[in-house]
């Protein structure tokens, strides 16, 4: 669910920045609130699965240990994360004029992991290969 919201904010962006226009009857000031709502939620969402969710799976899962590929995928992603979110804020603020083709390449430098990132989480928490190293009565128990 979570990842389906960040890829529809993304797709909505991305699509405009592509196309050259925002999405019709959608305002400047709304559509960099999609860009700030996204990167928010991302990061809250990242917070709270280093914090709580990681460190539970890592103790059998090896995808979700320190340093080892899901967590280097959110550096990487927070990276140009950040990046995006002062773009976003210099438009608000009208330090910077939004410019589409700008914002594109701001999200490029992050959108590559971004998807993976969504796409190999997914699969590693997908049944099948939870019941490799976890039993049902342990998966129960986890807080998620």
């Amino acid at each position: 669910m979570f990842h389906e919201n960040f890829r529809r904010s993304w797709n909505l962006m991305y699509g405009a920045c592509n196309s050259g226009k925002r999405p019709s009857g959608m305002s400047i000031r709304q559509f960099l609130a999609v860009g700030s709502e996204f990167s928010h939620h991302l990061e809250v969402h990242h917070s709270i699965e280093e914090q709580h969710i990681f460190p539970v799976l890592a103790k059998k899962m090896p995808a979700f240990k320190k340093e080892l590929e899901l967590l280097t995928q959110h550096k990487q992603i927070h990276a140009g994360l950040e990046k995006f979110e002062a773009y976003i804020e210099d438009c608000k603020s009208d330090e910077k004029e939004l410019r589409l083709q700008e914002m594109k390449t701001v999200m490029e430098t992050f959108g590559t992991v971004l998807w993976q990132h969504l796409d190999d989480e997914v699969n590693q928490l997908k049944a099948e290969n939870m019941r490799k190293y976890w039993t049902l009565e342990e998966m129960r128990r986890m807080p998620m």
